[in-house]
C-alpha cells in the first residue's frame, strides 16, 4: 500500500495529534531528502521520532544517508535500486509494558514488512525493529499509531518510555498497582513543553513495592514507589538515579506524594531539569549530574519552589476520576490446577516460567524470550493464545521477556502445548540461564565486544547444565553490555560483563569487564564492581569458575553478594586471574575472533594494526601498573577508606596517563603536573585520546581530578571516581591501539634493494 494510500486510510483511527505529527516528520524526511534540510537538525528530528543509525558488518557504520548501494549482505533490502539511505532501527514506546493482541498482531506486521522479522524486547519493556528503511518510517509509524501505539521521544532529549513492574496489579507483596498511573505518566508528559529543552534523555520507572526487583527505581531519572499512608494512595519519589558509565544511585525527593500531586511534582522537577541542567556538554546532561552537584537537599527546595509557579492543568488529577485502562477482563475464569494430565516437559516449565497471582485460581506465565527476540510469527501466535487465555492482559518485563497474566490455572497445560508447538515454552525464565543482553556490536553503533553472541553461549552452555546446577546457582541473574553504557544492566547482576578490548601483540582482542557484587533486588539497591577484564572467549569458563567457588565456599544460607562481600575483592579477583591472560595468536587464534563471528576482531573504525613490538610492550608493562593501582582504589573503598580511594584511583589516570605520553616521549617524568601537560598536549588538546564511544568524556576526568586532588572522603563520591578511574585506563587502552593503528598506517614496507 502507498505512503498516501496508508495516510487517507489510517487517519480516522489515529489521535489527531499523532497523525499531525507523523505527517510534519514525512515532510521534514522529504525536505531532508532533497538535501533542503540540515543532517543535524534532522538528526534530532527522527531521534525524537524514535528512528536510530545502526550499525553492520561488525563495525561498519552507517550514519545518515548514503547514495550506494548497501555495502553488506543478508539485509533486507527495497530491491536492486540503489537506496537513499541504509536502514536503521525504530524503537517503539510500550509503556509499562502492557500490550494487546492486535497491538502485538501490527507490531508483527511491521517486523515482517519493513524489517527483518524480528521483534526485540529492550530492558525498558521497548520493542526495536532493525534494519527498517527511513523512508518506510511514515507508514510504520501511522500504523502502529492507528492501534495506539506511539515512537514519539522513544529515543532524543525527552523523556523515554515509562516503565514498571510487569507484575503491577496481581503482585502479592504490592501497595497498590501502578499500572494506571505509569499510563498517566506517559501520557501527560509526551510532547510537553516543559519537557522539551532537556540535555539528555530523563528515564522514569514504577515499582509496586521496595523489596523486589520491580520496577529497578533506583537506576532512574525518576522513581516512583506505590505507598499506602492513612489508607490513602502516594508514592514515595526518587531522583537522580542512573547506569551508564559511572552509576548513581537515586536519591529521595519524597518519603510520600499524594497521588493527586505526583504529575505536578515531576513536572516541576522537569522544569527545574531543563533550566539549571546541563546543556554544553553531553557528558554531563543526565539529572543524576544536577542532582550531585546541588545535593539532593537544594534539589528539593527548587522543586518545591518551582511546583508554586507550575501552571493549573485539570490533567494533573483529571485522570484519577477514570484510572487508564491497563488490561482488559480475564476471559476464562479462575480454576485450580488438577494433578492429571501433565504434557511432556510441562514441568520444568512450570517450575520456572509460572507463578501464582494474588487472585486466586490465576497465575503469570512467563514466555522467555532469548536475546529478547521474538519471530513475526511466533508474535502472531502468541497473539492468538493471549486473546484465547488472557486477552489484554499481555506484558513485557525489562528482563527482555514477555508475561501472560490472568492465565486461569486449570488452563497452563493446554496454554503450554501451545506455546510449545511455537518454540515459546523454553523454560528457565528468571534463572541463571536467563540472560540478559543489549545489541552490542551486532547493531550498536557504540558496541565493542559481542554482547548477544556471549549471552547465547551462556545461554547455550547453562541450558544443557540446568538439571545438575546447585539450587543458590539456578538464581544468579548474568547479563551483558556490549560497552560500559550498561544497557544490558550489568551493575545490577550477579555476574555482569561490558565489552571492551585489549592489544596484544599487534592485534586486538575481545575482553569483557568482569563486574561482581551487583543486585537487583530492593529495586537495584546495589551495583556492582569491576574485577578485572578478560577475553571475550573466556568469559564462560569464568562464570563456571565463579559459581563452582560459590558452590563449594558458600556459607549456609550466603547469598551470592554476600559471599563477594565476605570473600573481598582481592580473593574474588584471584578466582578470575587465571582466565584473564590471553594466548598467542599462534597458540590459539580463536581468542582473536568474537563469539558469532568468525573473523579477527576489529573495533569501531580502528584497523588490526601492526607496531613495534617494544612499543606495545611498553604500554602493556606501563598500563599494568594503572590497572593494579586501581584494583587498589576499588579494595580500599571495600574496606571503608573511602580517601585512600580516591588517591589510589587519581594515581590510577595518571599511571595510565604517563603509558600513553610515554609511547612518545620515554623520558616523562612521574610529577603529576608534568604527566597531565604532557597527555594533554599529545592526546587530549588534539582529540586523539577521543573515540566514537565517549568523545572526550573519560579524558576530562583525569583533567578534574587534577583540577581538584584532594579526597572528598565521601564514600559515595568514591565508588565514582574509582569507576572514573576504570573508565579512563579503558580509554587508554583504546587511544594506545589507534596510535598503533596509525604507525601501521605510515610504516610501509620499502621494496629490496630500494
Amino acid at each position: 500500500m502507498s505512503a498516501t494510500t496508508w495516510k487517507d486510510a489510517l487517519r480516522p483511527e489515529m489521535d489527531p495529534d499523532w497523525a499531525d505529527e507523523i505527517d510534519q516528520f514525512e515532510a521534514q524526511l522529504e525536505l531532508r531528502k532533497q538535501g533542503r534540510l540540515d543532517d543535524k537538525a534532522f538528526a534530532e528530528t527522527r531521534l525524537r521520532r524514535g528512528v536510530y543509525g545502526q550499525r553492520y558488518d561488525n563495525g561498519q557504520r552507517f550514519d545518515g544517508f548514503a547514495t550506494r548501494e548497501l555495502p553488506y549482505a543478508d539485509v533486507p533490502t527495497k530491491g536492486p535500486e540503489t537506496v537513499w539511505d541504509a536502514p536503521g532501527m525504530v524503537r517503539v514506546k510500550v509503556p509499562y509494558g502492557g500490550l494487546s493482541p492486535e497491538q502485538l498482531e501490527v507490531l508483527a506486521d511491521l517486523a515482517e514488512e519493513y524489517s527483518d522479522e524480528i521483534l526485540h524486547v529492550t530492558t525498558r519493556q521497548d520493542y526495536q525493529l532493525h534494519y527498517v528503511h527511513i523512508e518506510d518510517t511514515p507508514d510504520l509509524m501511522r500504523r502502529l499509531a492507528a492501534r495506539g501505539i506511539t515512537t514519539r521521544e522513544a529515543c532524543g532529549n525527552s523523556v523515554r518510555n515509562v516503565t514498571a513492574c510487569p507484575l503491577s496489579g496481581v503482585c502479592t507483596t504490592e501497595g497498590f498497582d501502578v499500572s494506571p498511573y505509569a499510563q498517566a505518566l506517559m501520557s501527560f508528559l509526551l510532547g510537553h513543553p516543559d519537557v522539551q529543552d532537556f540535555g539528555r534523555k530523563f528515564k522514569p520507572a514504577f515499582s509496586g513495592c521496595e523489596q523486589e526487583a520491580c520496577g529497578l527505581v533506583q537506576l532512574h531519572d525518576a522513581g516512583f514507589i506505590a505507598r499506602i499512608r492513612d489508607g490513602k494512595r502516594g508514592f514515595k519519589v526518587v531522583v537522580g538515579g542512573g547506569l551508564g558509565a559511572v552509576p548513581h544511585q537515586a536519591h529521595v525527593l519524597s518519603e510520600f506524594t499524594p497521588v493527586e500531586e505526583f504529575l505536578v511534582e515531576i513536572q516541576a522537577v522537569a522544569r527545574v531539569f531543563a533550566r539549571l541542567g546541563e546543556k554544553k556538554n553531553r557528558n554531563r546532561a543526565r539529572i543524576k549530574f544536577l542532582v550531585a552537584e546541588l545535593g539532593i537537599e537544594e534539589f528539593k527546595r527548587l522543586v518545591v519552589e518551582e511546583m508554586k509557579t507550575v501552571p493549573p492543568d485539570p490533567r494533573h488529577t483529571d485522570f484519577l476520576a477514570d484510572l487508564p485502562a491497563t488490561g482488559g477482563p480475564a476471559p476464562r475464569p479462575p480454576e485450580r490446577l488438577n494433578g492429571g494430565g501433565r504434557p511432556q516437559g510441562f514441568e520444568p516449565w512450570y517450575e520456572t516460567n509460572v507463578q501464582a497471582q494474588r487472585q486466586e485460581g490465576y497465575a503469570v506465565v512467563t514466555v522467555n524470550l532469548p536475546l529478547g527476540d521474538l519471530t513475526s510469527a511466533q508474535a502472531r501466535v502468541l497473539a492468538d493464545i493471549a486473546r484465547k487465555y488472557v486477552g489484554d492482559n499481555i506484558r513485557t518485563s525489562v528482563e527482555q521477556n514477555m508475561l501472560l497474566r490472568f492465565v486461569s490455572e486449570a488452563d497452563l497445560p493446554a496454554l503450554y502445548e501451545e506455546l510449545d508447538a511455537a518454540g515459546l515454552a523454553i523454560p528457565g525464565a528468571g534463572t541463571i540461564v536467563d540472560v540478559t543482553s543489549c545489541p552490542g556490536t551486532d547493531t550498536c553503533k557504540l558496541g565493542i565486544a559481542a554482547s548477544r553472541g556471549l549471552a547465547g553461549e551462556l545461554r547455550t552452555r547453562l541450558a544443557a547444565r540446568s538439571a545438575s546446577l546447585d539450587t543458590a546457582v539456578k538464581g544468579l541473574r548474568v547479563k551483558i553490555s556490549g560497552c560500559f553504557n550498561s544497557c544490558g544492566q550489568h551493575h545490577i547482576a550477579d555476574i555482569g560483563f561490558y565489552g571492551n578490548s585489549r592489544g596484544i601483540d599487534g592485534r586486538r582482542v575481545p575482553h569483557f569487564q568482569v563486574i561482581l557484587g551487583g543486585q537487583s533486588r530492593e529495586n537495584a539497591a546495589q551495583y556492582g564492581m569491576a574485577m578485572g577484564s578478560v577475553p571475550s572467549k573466556a568469559a564462560p569458563a569464568v562464570v563456571d569458575a565463579l559459581t563452582d567457588a560459590y558452590v563449594q565456599g558458600r556459607e549456609k544460607g550466603e547469598t551470592f553478594q554476600q559471599w563477594i562481600g565476605r570473600l573481598g575483592k582481592r580473593n574474588v579477583r584471584a578466582i578470575i586471574q587465571p582466565f584473564m591472560k590471553v594466548p598467542s595468536y599462534d597458540e590459539d587464534p580463536g581468542f582473536y575472533t568474537d563469539w558469532g563471528d568468525a573473523r579477527e576482531f576489529t573495533i569501531g573504525d580502528l584497523g588490526i594494526g601492526e607496531c613495534a613490538g617494544e612499543v606495545v610492550s611498553l604500554f602493556g608493562i606501563e598500563v599494568m601498573k594503572a590497572e593494579s593501582q586501581v584494583f587498589d582504589a576499588q579494595c580500599s573503598l571495600e574496606e571503608g577508606d573511602a580517601e585512600a580511594a580516591e588517591d589510589q584511583a587519581y594515581r590510577s589516570m595518571l599511571s595510565a596517563a604517563r603509558a600513553l605520553v610515554r609511547l612518545e616521549y620515554i623520558d616523562v617524568g612521574e610529577d603529576a603536573e608534568e604527566i597531565v601537560a604532557e597527555w594533554k598536549a599529545r592526546f587530549f588538546d588534539n582529540e586523539r585520546f577521543f573515540d566514537r564511544f565517549a568523545k572526550g568524556k573519560f579524558g576530562q576526568y583525569l583533567l578534574d581530578r587534577f583540577a581538584h586532588p584532594t579526597p572528598s572522603g565521601d564514600a559515595d563520591t568514591a565508588a565514582r571516581r574509582v569507576e572514573e578511574a576504570q573508565l579512563f585506563i579503558e580509554a587508554a587502552h583504546g587511544c594506545e591501539a589507534r596510535v598503533a593503528a596509525e604507525q601501521a598506517a605510515v610504516e610501509v614496507p620499502t621494496a629490496p634493494g630500494a
